[in-house]
């Protein structure tokens, strides 16, 4: 069963317009618009105590790192798929008791959150910026779990694909260049606290 990467791969590849095949949009090579460095920690599953009891998350940090010779304003827009469930924004559903608790647990000083990280991104690696991303786990049976990460770059493309409405016309999709990490988690996903999913893709795609 090919994995929901190499799907996701398939479908950007190809785009039916009208009786064509053409290829959708890919990023450059090299990057020619603005574009943040970033490392993304690992994956994992927090089980935090709330008011309806013990409740499950994902959640992840990533420092980002301007290089790019200009201050740069960052805008994170991190979500979350499993298997054939509908994408989850992160910090959506997600009290802010939880993120306190989460943060708390991490006992990083300099970890920002969600709003918090959202503003200018200052050159040099002295002024690295660490954030965290915090999604529900209500569904751990699972074989797949995809981020999409958007908000690293300035590189966006056009295409056009046939409008299912009216054969006729074309519909024109605006995509960004976004990082996706690819998790694969065969089988239900144990419950231990802190746990971190295999990653077995990253990579960058438009989306």
């Amino acid at each position: 069963m090919k994995t929901l990467a190499k799907l996701l791969s398939a479908l950007l590849a190809l785009t039916l317009v009208g009786p064509l095949v053409i290829a959708a949009p890919e990023p450059d090579p090299v990057p020619t618009k603005w574009q943040l460095d970033v490392e993304v920690g690992d994956l994992r599953i927090a089980q935090v105590e709330t008011e309806i009891g013990v409740q499950r998350y994902f959640f992840l940090t990533y420092e980002i790192t301007n290089h790019w010779g200009t201050d740069l304003l960052f805008f994170p827009d991190l979500q979350l798929k499993t298997d054939e469930a509908t994408l989850q924004r992160s910090g959506r559903d997600v009290p802010a008791a939880v993120q306190d608790e989460i943060m708390r647990r991490m006992s990083n000083p300099l970890l920002e959150d969600q709003i918090s990280i959202v503003g200018q991104i200052l050159q040099g690696p002295e002024n690295a910026r660490t954030g965290l991303a915090i999604w529900p786990a209500n569904d751990l049976d699972v074989d797949q779990v995809t981020v999409f990460f958007a908000g690293l770059s300035g590189e966006n493309k056009s295409y056009y694909v046939a409008d299912p409405e009216n054969p006729d016309a074309r519909q024109r999709i605006n995509l960004r260049k976004t990082l996706m990490l690819a998790y694969d988690t065969p089988g239900e996903l144990g419950y231990e606290d802190n746990e971190a999913l295999e990653l077995t893709e990253q990579l960058w795609i438009m989306r």
